[in-house]
Formats: C-alpha cells, sequence, structure tokens
C-alpha cells in the first residue's frame, strides 16, 4: 500500500483547505483510514477516521465540529475537509492506511504528510 497526501499550503485563521489521500493498492478500498498532524516540536495527534465503508467516523476533540473526513473508494481516496482553521493547526497532516478500528487508531501504511500553516 501505498500513501499519497496533497491540499497542503498556507491559509488565514478562519480559512478552509481540503486535503486529499490517494492511495494504491487493492485493499485500500477495504481498510480503515486516518489523518494524523504532528506540530513543530511536538508528537504526532490523531486527528480524525474513517472506516472502510465510511459507515462510522472519529474525530479528536480539537476539531470535532470544524474537521470532516470522507472517502471515495472506486478512487482509492479519503479526505479530510477543515475548515474554521486556527494557528493551533499548524502541522504537518498525515493520512494513514489499514488502521485498528481504535480510540486512537493504530495504523499499518503511512503516507509522506502535508504541510498545513494557519496564519493569524
Amino acid at each position: 500500500v501505498q500513501l499519497q497526501a496533497s491540499g497542503g499550503g498556507l491559509v488565514q485563521t478562519g480559512g478552509s483547505l481540503r486535503l486529499s489521500c490517494a492511495g494504491s493498492g487493492r485493499t485500500v478500498s477495504r481498510a480503515h483510514m486516518a489523518w494524523f498532524h504532528q506540530a513543530p516540536g511536538k508528537e504526532r495527534e490523531f486527528v480524525a477516521a474513517i472506516t472502510w465503508s465510511g459507515g462510522d467516523i472519529q474525530y479528536s476533540d480539537s476539531v470535532k465540529g470544524r474537521f470532516i473526513i470522507s472517502r471515495d473508494n472506486a478512487k482509492n481516496t479519503a479526505y479530510l475537509q477543515m475548515n474554521s482553521l486556527r494557528p493551533e493547526d499548524t502541522a504537518v497532516h498525515y493520512c494513514a492506511a489499514v488502521c485498528s478500528w481504535h480510540s486512537p487508531p493504530v495504523c499499518d501504511y503511512w503516507g509522506q504528510g502535508t504541510l498545513v500553516t494557519v496564519s493569524s
């Protein structure tokens, strides 16, 4: 499984971005997927996760009500719609696949990360 994250960039406080995670490999469409982020000087943290069917979703408390995770199995792609962005959302965002359904999930495969910078 290979994952390619994209969509990061520079945005002002209150703005929006949509991240994409394109997966290759026949198991991706049947795998739970997740997003994590790692802010400068901090450990990687869970952001959101979605089951393979899209029928169940988890969010961290810090993004609940602002971010929306979704997926398109026909395209082997997961998305993270990020709204009402705050400076504390500044981080490298990683997508992951083949994840357990725990809180937070434990994932086997990781993308390379895409940087989101929110200016105040």
